[in-house]
């Protein structure tokens, strides 16, 4: 990762969920574990971050994640509706408190007049709560777009772990 506010965000993210005992799981789709690679360059992030999951295809959200197929076909894989549902879905296959979704676009192609390429949905998660969702679309190359997803997953994530305790 080279943005330099990954690091400290993840400093603070570890020590917010340590406090707190709790623990942290991830479900990727366009960052392809970036979130969990970040977090995982982080010694002694074993201490709370739980598991990961990659699930690049619909049918990975479906298998692994309990996305609803009506949900995909209805809003489509990039949509705020799937990111809650892979938030949730992350929790209910994990032992984590906290989880964080990303699904997108990034590029180069792929991309629709309604949802350009840099588009990407984001879902946070807690046990016992509805998720928070975003969307935003970010302008760069495909690595730009991921890395920009990879740091906004993790402010958001680190928000709702701060608002919680």
């Amino acid at each position: 990762m080279t943005d330099p506010r990954i690091q400290p965000l993840l400093l603070q993210l570890g020590e917010q969920l340590i406090q707190q005992n709790r623990m942290l799981v991830t479900a990727e789709s366009c960052t392809g574990g970036g979130v969990a690679y970040a977090i995982t360059e982080l010694p002694g992030s074993s201490n709370w971050f739980e598991r990961g999951f990659v699930t690049y295809s619909n049918a990975a959200k479906q298998e692994q994640l309990g996305v609803p197929y009506e949900l995909i076909v209805r809003f489509g894989a990039v949509s705020e509706q799937v990111a809650a549902a892979m938030a949730l879905g992350a929790l209910q296959h994990s032992h984590a408190d906290f989880s964080v979704a990303v699904t997108g676009i990034a590029g180069p192609d792929g991309g629709t007049e309604e949802k350009p390429v840099g588009t990407i949905c984001f879902g946070w998660g807690q046990r016992g709560a509805e998720a928070r969702t975003a969307r935003v679309v970010f302008d760069g190359n495909r690595q730009q777009v991921r890395e920009l997803s990879i740091l906004t997953a993790l402010q958001g994530l680190a928000d709702l772990v701060e608002n919680s305790g």
